[in-house]
């Protein structure tokens, strides 16, 4: 761990005032939270250093009962938790209680793993003990996002914790409340200081990511982000653990169900209006099938409510991109109109005649947005969405067991999911690749990922008898002092 004494490489800063959160539904009010200044990052983080050694001194099996009781409380507070996360993202309420429940599954999933995160014993001499041991890395930064905090957090947050690691926690600042309240739950059980939230916008962040005196940086968030964070973890020798963005590829085989597979495009585009870590973002459709899945994509966007993004400017985002690609040829069949009203909405959106250039299809769009490309052949759809920037995740439709073979293999991914666009058996882990990121950001391998390897050797200290004795002592054997 580093010292807690250490400096820190960003400038100074001192807040505006509040951060203010807006419905997205509404426009309406939803609340007001401080902002952290230098001063406090730097007290939350010495407090941090000051009490991690208690921490990892204590039993793995308590620590993991502190776990269960936050799981516990999040369970209980379900409701107002998910509550606030629609007041502050738009998130529909029973998809946030989910996102909730599935956050306190993961802390009882950690609960039970900790205690059993183990190291290994070693042959060597037969007089000698050898060990590789695990211990925790000491501080670590948890940056989370917006678009689910729930289960988000409580991934990192607890693979830090229950493997003996003090935690400096700052949510979004798009669900401040959220994340507050969810900071606090958990902290209830802890010893203070062992857990700490500090609230603000990327400026903390970046005075966070920017410090010495902390041994982890774990963000899941943007790749702009991200990359940040990595930059200033190679100045300071901070282990960075990301999970940034994706541009997940959908592609669709010829001889797939059109119908079928234009609803799973369409949960994959415009579910939580598009702002899923995994959501599809780009669709390389076969030319065979093309015709009826598009009329059937449409008629699938046309059934979804337009929903509202997390707010204004990340609504101008996504439309800047539709209006881009339109301007470059796209040919937008449904949605990409700005609502009249209050709030940020934004309709389903289908673009047809889509080109790998644009940038729709090039960058993260994260909204209700599905860029369709023609496609004359599997092999096409294969090597156009291998040639992108990002390594996140990836589906594939198709009835041939040869194709999606072939798919898994080669797609440069961390997640492949065939003939369904999400899903997946628990603990699974993957490590994102290119610009989405670096590490394992959740699983059994996080508790890893959160911990360091020491080799330990161990033999007795020879006695005096024992060092006359030694093989190669030229005095060995003689009981006599004389000459």
């Amino acid at each position: 761990m580093s010292a807690p004494n250490a400096v820190p490489s960003a400038p100074e800063f001192r807040p505006s005032g509040t951060i203010e959160i807006f419905d997205p539904a509404t426009g309406a009010a939803v609340g007001t939270v401080p902002m952290a200044d230098t001063a406090d990052v730097a007290q939350k983080v010495a407090a941090a250093n000051r009490v991690q050694p208690g921490w990892a001194r204590t039993p793995a099996a308590e620590r993991a009962a502190a776990l269960r009781a936050g799981a516990a409380l999040l369970r209980e507070r379900a409701d107002e938790l998910a509550g606030l996360n629609c007041a502050e993202t738009g998130r529909p309420q029973s998809e946030g209680r989910e996102g909730v429940l599935a956050g306190a599954a993961t802390l009882e999933q950690y609960a039970e793993l900790g205690p059993l995160h183990r190291g290994r014993s070693l042959q060597g001499g037969f007089d000698a003990t050898d060990l590789m041991v695990w211990e925790p890395r000491g501080v670590v930064v948890a940056l989370t996002p917006w678009n689910d905090p729930g289960a988000v957090s409580c991934g990192l947050l607890g693979a830090a914790l229950v493997t003996g690691n003090a935690v400096v926690y700052k949510p979004s600042e798009r669900a401040p409340h959220t994340g507050g309240l969810l900071g606090a739950l958990l902290a209830r059980g802890l010893p203070e200081g062992v857990l700490q939230t500090v609230q603000g916008d990327g400026r903390i962040g970046a005075l966070l990511a920017a410090r010495s005196d902390v041994d982890v940086i774990a963000h899941v968030g943007s790749t702009v982000t991200g990359r940040s964070i990595a930059r200033s973890a190679a100045a300071t020798g901070v282990k960075a653990l990301l999970e940034n963005g994706g541009n997940d590829a959908l592609i669709i085989d010829a001889g797939v169900d059109p119908v079928w597979a234009a609803g799973q495009a369409a949960l994959g585009a415009f579910a939580n209006a598009g702002q899923i870590c995994v959501s599809v973002e780009r669709i390389f459709v076969h030319r065979a099938v093309a015709e009826p899945f598009l009329a059937a994509l449409v008629a699938e966007a046309e059934s979804w409510k337009a929903a509202p993004l997390v707010d204004r400017r990340h609504r101008d985002q996504v439309h800047a991109h539709v209006r881009d690609a339109v301007g470059h040829g796209a040919e937008l069949l449904t949605g990409g109109v700005l609502p009249d009203g209050a709030g940020a909405h934004y309709p389903a959106t289908v673009l047809a005649r889509c080109d790998p250039a644009m940038r729709i299809m090039r960058e993260e769009t994260f909204g209700p947005v599905a860029p369709v490309r023609v496609v004359d052949s599997f092999d096409q759809g294969i090597v156009e969405a291998a040639t992108d920037d990002y390594g996140l995740a990836a589906s594939v439709l198709t009835p041939s067991m040869a194709n999606a073979q072939r798919a898994w293999r080669e797609l440069p991914v961390g997640t492949v999911k065939i003939n369904a666009v999400f899903g997946g058996a628990p603990g699974g882990a993957a490590h994102p690749r290119r610009a989405s990121g670096s590490g394992f950001g959740y699983g059994p391998e996080l508790l890893d990922e959160m911990t360091q390897t020491k080799v330990v050797h161990l033999r007795p200290a020879p006695t005096q008898d024992d060092a006359c004795a030694r093989p190669g002592n030229p005095e060995r054997g003689r009981t006599d002092t004389a000459d």
